[in-house]
């Protein structure tokens, strides 16, 4: 029951990463036609607002990750997979997860700490002219995006325990239906 609780938290902060890069992409959408408009129609270019299309996406590819992480939407070798138990599946998940993706999570995170800060205290701006002061908020999102690849790891070994635990092969099914429903 508390595997269970634990991987539904988990599995809501994941969703609401989901959540909010789609609306980071809907301000990208709007910052793209305002540039468009203003290059075509009004000959004028902003560098800042072509520096924030690029911010703005590498937030949402980034934050999106745990999304995609919870809703199995990540690469893997879906022919060899697809075509496992659901028990083997799990465990793939589980050492996959345990192994591989935590530790590398967390290495990037560390690292991005350290970038981070280092973009702060050198006040890391723009190079160019008109572009975007305080670089290191973009640069921010590195460390935040890969604690959240962790925690939605995390999420990940909790369904993986639970399917290794669980009886049948029903059971489970209905557990990863029920917990992609939020």
């Amino acid at each position: 029951m508390l595997l269970e609780k634990t991987e539904a938290i988990i599995n809501r902060f994941s969703e609401l990463l989901g959540k909010f890069s789609a609306v980071l992409f809907i301000l990208l959408l709007f910052n793209v036609f305002y540039d468009v408009i203003m290059r075509y129609l009004f000959n004028d270019v902003s560098i800042g607002m072509q520096e924030l299309e690029w911010h703005l996406y590498s937030a949402i590819f980034m934050l999106a990750i745990p999304y995609t992480l919870y809703k199995d939407g990540h690469v893997r070798v879906d022919i060899i997979y697809d075509n496992l138990t659901l028990r083997q599946q799990a465990w793939i998940d589980l050492f996959g997860t345990l192994f591989l993706l935590i530790p590398f999570a967390i290495l990037v995170a560390k690292y991005g700490i350290d970038f981070t800060l280092e973009s702060y205290e050198l006040g890391e701006r723009s190079g160019d002219p008109g572009g975007l002061l305080y670089r290191w908020l973009i640069k921010a999102v590195i460390p935040f995006a890969f604690i959240a690849i962790s925690i939605s790891g995390v999420g990940l070994v909790l369904k993986s325990l639970i399917t290794l635990r669980t009886k049948n092969e029903q059971s489970i099914k209905e557990h990863h239906k029920g917990s992609d429903t939020l």
